[in-house]
């Protein structure tokens, strides 16, 4: 259990944090020029010049292109055809060919949205400089000011932490409070502790008090690394936040001694609890928004407590959001912690 309670936490935080990210970096393109003007060198050094593209070759002809993005070395080719600058110059018009490794849906629409940007960026250009247009010149345009809320630096790191830091206590509090119990099982003290005058509730307490304390240490531990190593904002009560967990806790420990009432080892204890985890944590929002999923996948994220904690911790740390904006959020918690620890009792209760 220690290297749980110690190791588990800080391998999350410092290595999930970086790992874990939607942001399209290093996208590998492949460009066949078969003009080699000089438009088309402009154009591929506004793409090696991103910080976002590394130009992985340039090959002869679109097979061998295909070929290493067949071997999933290449995520994008940029194909620009013959006489691509002189159809400029003559007819103000060109093509270009962009094809994209469209496995992960996502990151594809993502590399489409750059490659386009950058590609309109180079015609903004071109028109430019051949209809001698100042672009610090005053016209009637609509000029748009873009101001980002919450994240202005639109730092994923900044999105992840809150959502990660609620996964650490999650997992920590699952495991520690369902595998403690079974423990007693396999070593046959479960049997003494039965036949003692100790009362039920006592017994509850005693497993569940030390594992809430470890919980909130886990978070305060989380949210100074958070803090010190990626400077998260911490815009709302921290406070607020720590209410909260002490309700969630109660919960993931709940759900975690009623593990250990259906399981007989620490190896069932763990395979029973990292199943329920996986579904939990896959739909509670930390990769992907409820709001994207099917409408019955959302009516079924009612019964997620990790959904509860994970948009509640999220609103307070990174939107400043009050207790009347999260309360919902929290006295669903609390009627979810009533409940598990209510049947978790009974069943406790009915295998002693």
């Amino acid at each position: 259990m220690l290297p749980i309670i110690f190791v588990i936490p800080f391998i999350q935080l410092v290595i999930l944090v970086n790992a874990a990210t939607f942001e399209m970096k290093n996208i590998r393109m492949s460009v066949i020029d078969n003009d080699h003007s000089t438009s088309s060198r402009e154009l591929v050094s506004k793409f090696s010049g991103s910080p976002f593209y590394k130009i992985a070759g340039y090959p002869d002809n679109f097979n061998q292109a295909e070929s290493e993005m067949q071997k999933g070395k290449v995520d994008v080719i940029l194909q620009i055809p013959n006489h691509f600058e002189k159809n400029l110059v003559k007819e103000n018009s060109a093509k270009l060919q962009i094809i994209i490794d469209a496995i992960n849906g996502s990151a594809a629409g993502l590399t489409f949205a750059y490659t386009s940007s950058i590609i309109a960026d180079y015609n903004k250009e071109l028109v430019t400089e051949w209809m001698n247009f100042d672009p610090k010149a005053k016209t009637g345009s609509i000029n748009i000011s873009t101001l980002h809320w919450y994240n202005p630096e639109l730092n994923y790191k900044t999105f992840m932490v809150p959502g990660i830091l609620v996964l650490l206590v999650t997992i920590v509090g699952f495991f520690l409070s369902g595998m403690n119990v079974v423990r007693e099982k396999e070593i046959g003290t479960i049997e003494q502790l039965n036949v003692t005058p100790i009362k039920k509730y006592q017994f509850i307490l005693g497993k569940l008090i030390p594992f809430w304390i470890i919980g909130i240490f886990e978070l305060t531990f989380g949210l100074i690394l958070g803090k010190l190593i990626f400077q998260i904002p911490i815009i709302g009560n921290v406070g607020l936040v720590f209410l909260v967990a002490s309700v969630y806790l109660l919960v993931v420990l709940g759900m975690g001694l009623f593990v250990a009432t259906v399981t007989n080892t620490q190896q069932q204890s763990m395979f029973v609890s990292w199943f329920l985890l996986i579904l939990f944590i896959l739909m509670s929002g930390l990769f992907t928004a409820i709001e994207n999923m099917p409408v019955w996948a959302q009516y079924l994220d009612y019964l997620n407590p990790i959904a509860y904690f994970m948009r509640a911790t999220r609103m307070v740390l990174l939107k400043g959001s009050t207790f009347t904006d999260i309360s919902k959020d929290f006295f669903a918690l609390v009627i979810y912690a009533f409940a598990i620890l209510l049947l978790s009792s009974w069943r406790y209760k009915k295998v002693s």
